[in-house]
């Protein structure tokens, strides 16, 4: 995105803290007019604002930059701390070598300065909110301009003295100087209610108590426990057609019973058929689904047939297993699914009912909770929400930019933020949340770069932890639960795709594993000020190249493609997606099967099973060792183009070699490293490859990479910087 529609930064100040490096309970600090005694400072200084002052109150003389409102104690250092670059100070040097008393890069509180802490405990400076050059501002720049032109930001002589190196993570997974060239209408800002830590707290709650209330319904019902991770694709599943209020729990559905969580449920009964390795696990499997199956047919109101069918099969397939004990492995499978084929649509004809009696529980106790959340919302506002008047829609070309709310935003309350290590931790009433430091870093540039009513960032903290709380919600708390929903491509995919395809926008992201700043997400009230246009689903672009790595979830893959084809049906300026799903074929999915078939599809690339890698959905808080997996199935990559984007980005053989040696894993990463799951089956294993009826289950061995959503594996995102290599943007740790 240019930098026309976000806010400069640039040669202004922000936040900056006291001299302890935290909150000063006195007042601005006394002009340097008043002062007894002249300036005693080197030119250099006194060239970059600053000024020796008297301080009543302590007794003691202070120095003032007249430039940024900033005072200290001690004599400034050129260099020690930079507003601009790092606004709350998390990086600040101590200024005395042998101070002790400090951790964190801040120094410990004076006890004259521990009372008074504004709500994220820093000092504002007092500058003037500036006005973002938006598609409401004059300002505005035009589409016919190349994004690449950036102008160049003069600096002031404070901002030139102050520039120390910020925090730099070891590795950067990002690229955030890209600039798109997706081009949109101007449209209005959106009616979201906007985030608040109360609410996201309620929130966390109530869908903790419904993935319970699911839990129990499974087991009460079909004696089963919830597929692994079916919960958070019922979420995904749902947000595709959900029309209500609420940002992650579905209120407005048509039809109400999921056919994702009907599914997989099903598919778990009468029991789960997990992976098997060895010739006796498959031999008690197949004695165990006989028996389930025949016990399920008898205590349910099943008609004479199905009764007759499946006890036959199953008293047969058990007379079997008793008198050969000769059996090979593949012939218990082989028998196995004989008796699923046999068995399987009696039993799925008599849990019908039960199981759409969870789908439609589970549904009607979200709704309800919806409804609740947004009644305890509106209390909270300082104004009712008035609805827009439906405006028509601008006919204004402009580059995409953050979505913006159009209710301003209440006070927030205080959110506490410390270090353990490389993790920043943020607790809101106790509940806390983690981030390692170079995505909290990479948030704070999100943030700037994309937030316009907060120049002085004092709703940062609270609004990156309301960030990290939703996600997790809608991930789930388990061990490595819903990482795979938020898995990403290798950094030097997304480097291949911008360099040799223009593409600067991913269609699924989230602002913790995306590349580019801007992207779109699932949560626009909350991720738009960290640069999301919205989800891709509402998302028209006009022209530009996109990468699209949607959640491995079957009804949202399809909703993709008919939105795909859409846009490139009606727009005539160059229009571009580079699709990555993952490439099940037995049988194939619904969506794979019309972008074969698409007019728009200009090629297709196929990337071999454990021959390339995904960066894990966890990347922001796992170790380094965790980051990366090697995918367990072939990844298919298809470009669909209209006539000016084949013509733009044409998918060369030249082009297309430079992606595919992307895409060859890192030969300094171990190769043994594979998707996290159950078992870790070995790529000959007759039974490795997931089959139709078990997809959902094998999903969490599926390297799905969704820039925001999908797979139950851990996916990989190894996002850097597109116009260099990994190594290029590493620094000593």
């Amino acid at each position: 995105m240019s930098n026309d529609s976000q806010a400069s930064v640039k040669g202004e100040a922000t936040i900056i803290l006291s001299p302890s490096g935290s909150t000063s309970s006195e007042g601005p600090p006394l002009s340097p007019s008043t002062t007894s005694k002249p300036p005693e400072l080197p030119d250099e200084l006194v060239q970059a604002g600053w000024s020796k002052c008297w301080s009543r109150r302590e007794n003691r003389p202070y120095y003032f930059n007249r430039f940024t409102n900033q005072s200290l104690w001690e004599v400034p250092v050129l260099g020690q701390h930079d507003v601009i670059s790092d606004p709350l100070g998390l990086n600040a040097a101590p200024a005395e070598a042998g101070d002790s008393n400090h951790g964190n890069g801040q120094r410990k509180r004076r006890s004259s300065e521990e009372q008074g802490a504004g709500p994220n405990s820093v000092k504002r400076a007092k500058v003037e909110p500036t006005t973002p050059i938006s598609p409401s501002t004059p300002g505005l720049k035009p589409w016919s301009s190349a994004p690449e032109d950036k102008p160049a930001q003069s600096a002031t002589p404070a901002t030139q003295s102050l520039a120390p190196a910020p925090y730099r993570p070891a590795v950067i997974y990002w690229d955030l100087d890209i600039q798109t060239n997706a081009v949109i209408r101007e449209h209005p800002s959106a009616n979201h209610l906007p985030p608040h830590p109360e609410i996201e707290l309620q929130r966390a709650q109530l869908v903790t108590k419904l993935r319970q209330h699911y839990h129990e319904l499974c087991h009460q019902r079909e004696g089963i426990d919830p597929p692994r991770e079916s919960f958070n694709r019922w979420l995904l599943e749902r947000k595709t057609i959900d029309k209500g209020h609420d940002p992650l729990l579905p209120s407005d559905c048509d039809p109400i019973i999921s056919p994702s969580m009907f599914r997989e449920v099903m598919n778990d009964i009468p029991i789960r058929l997990s992976r098997i390795k060895y010739k006796e696990e498959a031999r008690k499997l197949l004695f165990k689904y006989a028996e389930a199956a025949k016990k399920m047919i008898d205590s349910r109101n099943a008609s004479p047939e199905s009764r007759k069918v499946v006890k036959w099969n199953a008293e047969d397939t058990m007379s079997w297993l008793r008198r050969d004990h000769s059996a090979s492995k593949e012939d218990y499978m082989d028998r196995l699914e004989h008796l699923r084929q046999q068995c399987g649509p009696h039993v799925t004809a008599v849990a019908k009912d039960s199981v759409e009696g969870i789908c439609s529980k589970i549904y009607q106790l979200s709704a309800e909770y919806s409804r609740r959340l947004r009644h305890i919302h509106l209390t909270l506002l300082q104004e009712p929400p008035t609805e827009a008047c439906a405006s028509p829609q601008q006919s204004r070309l402009v580059y995409c930019y953050p979505v913006r709310l159009a209710m301003a935003s209440p006070p927030l309350p205080r959110v506490e933020l410390h270090f353990e290590n490389d993790v920043a931790c943020l607790r809101f009433r106790g509940e806390m949340v983690k981030v390692n430091r170079g995505h909290f870093s990479k948030l704070e540039l999100l943030y700037r770069y994309s937030c316009i009513d907060d120049p002085r960032f004092e709703r940062f903290l609270s609004r990156v932890w309301c960030l990290l709380k939703r996600y997790q919600e809608m991930f789930g708390s388990g061990a490595n639960e819903g990482t795979g929903l938020q898995g990403a491509l290798p950094v030097a995919v997304f480097e291949a795709l911008h360099r040799q395809f223009g593409v600067s926008f991913e269609c699924f992201a989230s602002p913790l594993n995306c590349y580019f700043k801007q992207f779109s997400s699932a949560f626009p009230d909350i991720d738009g000020f960290f640069g999301s246009r919205g989800p891709f689903l509402s998302f028209s672009p006009v022209s530009g190249s996109f990468e699209a790595n949607p959640p491995f979830c079957e009804e949202m893959m399809e909703a993709m493609v008919t939105h795909f084809e859409g846009l490139l049906d009606q727009s005539s300026e160059p229009l571009s997606f580079i699709v990555f799903v993952p490439e099940w074929r037995d049988p194939v999915t619904p969506a794979l099967t019309r972008m074969e078939g698409s007019r728009f599809l200009r090629h297709q690339l196929s990337v071999p099973a454990y021959e390339h890698e995904y960066r894990s959905g966890g990347q922001h808080i796992c170790n380094r060792d965790e980051m990366s997996y090697r995918a367990v199935h072939g990844t298919a990559v298809l470009f669909l183009q209209n006539n000016a984007g084949f013509v733009k980005w044409a998918p060369t053989p030249e082009r297309l070699a430079e992606l595919t040696k992307a895409y060859r894993p890192s030969s300094a990463r171990p190769s043994s490293l594979s998707s996290p799951g159950p078992a870790n089956v070995a790529p000959g294993d007759k039974d490795s490859t997931p089959k139709a009826s078990d997809r959902t289950q094998s999903s969490v061995m599926s390297p799905g990479s969704h820039d925001n959503n999908n797979n139950n594996n851990n996916n990989d995102n190894s996002s850097s910087s597109s116009s260099s290599s990994p190594q290029d943007k590493m620094a000593a740790v």
